[in-house]
């Protein structure tokens, strides 16, 4: 990007809020608006947390330690600026040009990046001397070292060439992200979703990848050195393969939902404990109802609709699963990972049995950081030492619900939450959360 002598121009916080007033009303059509214009502005410190600022122009603007939080910056071009200690957590930051930020030290906690463009990059400026001159902040143009993206949603995102150095990516999603020659060493990646990135010649020498989805990455001429795997699902079967003999599992499906439908006179119940079920690929309304699946690898499976009741699904791997509307009454999912899993509808109330028994859905110790669970239905749901971590509860249905020893942070949780359930005994971050 080339221009002319580049002169900076510091703004206070209220004609930054007029600018954003005048934006939020030219996105809206309404008189007396007008596109917001920060290029080479200093906001050092301000907050423009919560505002509307797609397609706003940044382009080589200092916003150190500026407030973003919740912000909408879709399609905002935000090349070249200095974004170091920047405040971007839940920020809307889908298709934005980052190309040559300083992100060092910044907190992108649940930040949507999809799509956005983080690669290198400068502006270069008529020098009378030099003919043109990069402007250069303190640190390298694209560096994101140390810098939080927690649970971000980085996919498809273009980060070749990036230095993120100790950056912390633990459970975020990077699927199709292009991390080409990136500088990784010594990043946390555990529990994070890279389905399909490319990292050849990335160098993730002492990266934490424990726990990672690992599945289809390229990683030709990367360095490995002393990187942590542990707990990765890679493309290889996990517990005993089914091979060419797919059709088998597809039969013990069959026969299941014949045994369940006809009371027990023809088929026979399934077990796939500790099996990989990935290749099913979608068991959507299909009748599982009882099915053993302990320990099962079901990453990523289409059960939506899926009639679920009583399964036994404990340590099971779920993350990235779909299983809006699906009936879970009465299941088992202690200590099943469900991470980034879709809930939303879902039932997880306790299953009446005969004599008014009721088995109540065990969610004990189980992970579900992530997952949407809006307008589900948690009666009496047992989630003693769960991990709930960002979870959306917004408008799900907790009466009677225990949740002794969960951990809430950054959860969005429905009204009257504390009032509806059974008990918060040692419950953690439940004040902090959101109200949606």
């Amino acid at each position: 990007m080339i221009g002319g002598t580049v002169v900076y121009e510091r703004l206070n916080q209220a004609e930054v809020d007029h600018i954003c007033d005048r934006h939020e009303r030219f996105l809206t059509g309404r008189p007396g608006g007008g596109r917001a214009n920060f290029s080479y502005k200093i906001l050092d410190g301000l907050s423009l947390s919560n505002r509307n600022l797609a397609d706003a122009n940044f382009s080589g603007a200092s916003l150190g330690g500026a407030n973003f939080a919740m912000a909408i910056l879709t399609n905002a071009i935000m090349f070249a600026c200095d974004m170091r200690r920047v405040q971007l957590s839940g920020a809307d930051l889908r298709r934005a040009d980052m190309r040559g930020c300083l992100l060092r030290g910044s907190n992108l906690t649940g930040a949507d990046l999809t799509q956005a463009d983080l690669r290198e990059g400068a502006i270069a400026q008529v020098d009378r001397d030099r003919g043109l001159a990069m402007i250069k902040h303190e640190d390298r143009a694209g560096d994101l070292g140390e810098t939080t993206f927690k649970g971000a949603n980085l996919t498809q995102t273009k980060m070749a060439g990036v230095m993120a150095q100790q950056a912390d990516f633990s459970d975020a999603i990077l699927i199709g992200a292009r991390l080409t020659r990136a500088n990784l060493r010594g990043s946390r990646f555990s529990g994070a979703n890279l389905e399909g990135a490319d990292l050849c010649d990335a160098d993730l020498s002492d990266a934490d990848m424990s726990d990672a989805v690992l599945v289809g990455v390229k990683m030709e001429r990367a360095r490995l050195q002393g990187v942590i795997t542990e707990g990765a699902l890679t493309d290889a079967p996990v517990g005993e393969p089914w091979g060419t003999n797919i059709a088998k599992a597809w039969s013990m499906i069959s026969d299941h939902a014949a045994f369940c439908e006809t009371h027990g006179q023809n088929g026979a119940l399934a077990n796939f404990d500790r099996r990989d079920l990935r290749a099913l690929s979608s068991l959507a309304n299909r009748n599982l109802t009882g099915l053993s699946a302990n320990g099962a690898t079901l990453y990523g499976l289409d059960l939506e609709g899926a009639h679920l009741q009583a399964a036994k699904l404990a340590r099971a791997d779920l993350r990235m699963a779909c299983l809006r509307g699906a009936d879970l009454r009465g299941a088992d999912l202690s200590g099943a990972k469900l991470n980034n899993a879709d809930l939303r509808g879902a039932k997880l109330s306790a299953l009446i049995l005969p004599n008014d028994r009721r088995l109540a859905v065990s969610l004990a110790a189980a992970s579900l950081r992530y997952a949407d669970l809006s307008e589900a239905d948690l009666r009496d749901v047992v989630a003693s030492g769960a991990d709930l971590s960002y979870i959306n509860l917004e408008k799900a249905d907790v009466r009677r619900a225990n949740f002794n020893g969960s951990c809430f942070t950054g959860a969005t949780l429905p009204e009257g939450f504390s009032l509806q359930v059974a008990s918060l005994a040692g419950a953690v971050d439940v004040p902090l959360a959101r109200v949606g």
